[in-house]
């Protein structure tokens, strides 16, 4: 089920927070209610990976709970080993096979599996709970609210990718507590603007980006459509994406649950290691936390900090997809990041104007393998940035006035404009016109959903 469908909005919802307040003040029941809500959520995408994803939560507690009967921290291995086995099933065996495909040049019988939505977000968050057992954060939960850590709906499918001691707790409150109308009307507009976001800004992009990508499939496209197409997908992922993440804090907030933030304005970064404190955070600290510093992190000299960022960002790029060109990408921050420092600790400054457009052509170049399907439009497309495809604009002509616009407008918001949840914290006024306004944005968000067809999310592949 998508967020942005009418279904969702106008029938799930309503019904779906009817239940949740009605069962309010009793928490057995209003923790049963979120988790029946959860399944229909997930199982109405295809109700064939609910046994799955049962599976390994059930998996995933009955390690922590035989943990606590042995102390046997083998079983948390076991646990983790078995994850990350249910993850490289379904995402990376015929990547492999088509790797050695492409190596022996024999020809290989592939799975072809459909990849189950969300796994990639759910499978990070069970493996965080066991990793913490090992490392001695030694909190053990109910079987109920461990279930509704993995999954809670807002968040199941695209994060933010949430920790246990984060949310857990939190489903024990009242969400009829003081603040409630606040908390509703916060998050109903984190909704909206996340709504607005993926069907304004996004969705049209994708129709000025996609043809030049798919033209760089074959030859070099020119230089104005190559700039035009990787601005458009540049701010395409970037609106996609803290999209999702602010209708999924603004939906648990209607519920009276915080979740983290998941983006602060990352194409305002002037470095790279900036932007990676800014971009996907919860993925980012989630690499630092279980990744980086495990291997080392900087504690260690600058050869152990190379080692540590590297393998890093290159898990980081195959986590996104599997594909050699998401390798290459998180390889290529990697490199970027051992630059980064390097350069700061020689004592090397740029000014922001100088700093902010290095970077920003350095993760726009990044997003060109990001997106590309395989090198060879990669490198057809870096051939049209540098002009080899002509100085023409064929796609760009060809595109929608609105969506040309559309693209100024995304790089402003993008660029000027307060961030989502700085606007819900620090300008939304309590006053009726406001309310009015956003409700108004509401309905014809949902009004312009009627005339398209959904598109999924970007990050659903992941």
């Amino acid at each position: 089920m998508l967020f942005q469908t009418q279904g969702f909005l106008l029938l799930f919802l309503p019904v779906f927070l009817a239940c949740y307040y009605a069962a309010a003040r009793h928490t057995g029941l209003r923790v049963a209610v979120l988790v029946t809500g959860s399944l229909v959520f997930y199982g109405f995408w295809d109700a064939r990976f609910v046994p799955l994803l049962l599976g390994q939560m059930l998996g995933t507690w009955l390690c922590a709970a035989l943990f606590f009967r042995t102390r046997l921290r083998a079983i948390l291995w076991i646990g983790i080993a078995a994850n990350l086995a249910v993850l490289a099933a379904f995402k990376y065996v015929d990547f492999l096979v088509g790797t050695v495909e492409a190596i022996s040049g024999l020809d290989l019988p592939r799975a072809g599996w459909l990849l189950p939505i969300g796994i990639s977000f759910f499978t990070f968050e069970m493996v965080s709970y066991l990793a913490d057992l090992l490392r001695g954060h030694e909190v053990r939960y109910r079987l109920s609210r461990f279930s509704l850590f993995i999954l809670f709906f807002p968040r199941l499918i695209a994060g933010p990718i949430v920790r246990h001691n984060e949310i857990v707790w939190q489903f024990e409150l009242d969400p009829v507590r003081p603040g409630l109308a606040e908390r509703f009307g916060k998050g109903f507009v984190l909704l909206t603007i996340g709504l607005a976001k993926k069907v304004l800004i996004a969705d049209p992009l994708a129709t000025l980006a996609d043809p030049v990508f798919a033209q760089a499939s074959g030859a070099a496209p020119s230089l104005i459509d190559a700039w035009a197409g990787t601005l458009a997908f540049t701010l395409q992922l970037y609106f996609d994406f803290s999209a999702y993440s602010d209708m999924a804090i603004g939906l648990a907030l209607m519920m009276g649950l915080a979740l983290p933030v998941n983006f602060d304005a990352p194409y305002r970064a002037a470095s790279l290691r900036d932007f990676w404190r800014r971009w996907h955070m919860t993925l980012s600290r989630y690499i630092r936390d279980y990744l980086y510093i495990p291997l080392g992190g900087s504690r260690h000299g600058m050869g152990t900090f190379v080692t540590a960022t590297m393998v890093s960002m290159t898990i980081c790029g195959l986590w996104h997809g599997a594909g050699w060109t998401f390798v290459l990408w998180g390889a290529l921050h990697g490199a970027g990041l051992v630059a980064n420092r390097a350069w700061q600790g020689a004592g090397a400054r740029l000014p922001v104007v100088l700093a902010w457009p290095v970077t920003m052509l350095f993760v726009m170049a990044g997003w060109v393998l990001f997106r590309a399907p395989d090198f060879g439009t990669a490198a057809s497309l870096y051939a049209g940035l540098a002009g080899a495809g002509g100085p023409g604009a064929p796609i760009v002509e060809a595109t929608s006035q609105t969506v040309l616009w559309t693209l100024l407008a995304g790089a402003i918001v993008a660029l000027a404009g307060p961030t989502s949840q700085v606007y819900v914290e620090r300008f939304l006024i309590p006053w009726s016109v406001v309310a009015l306004g956003w409700a108004l944005a509401f309905v014809y968000c949902v009004l312009a959903i009627g005339g398209q067809n959904p598109v999924s999310f970007i990050y659903f592949q992941f």
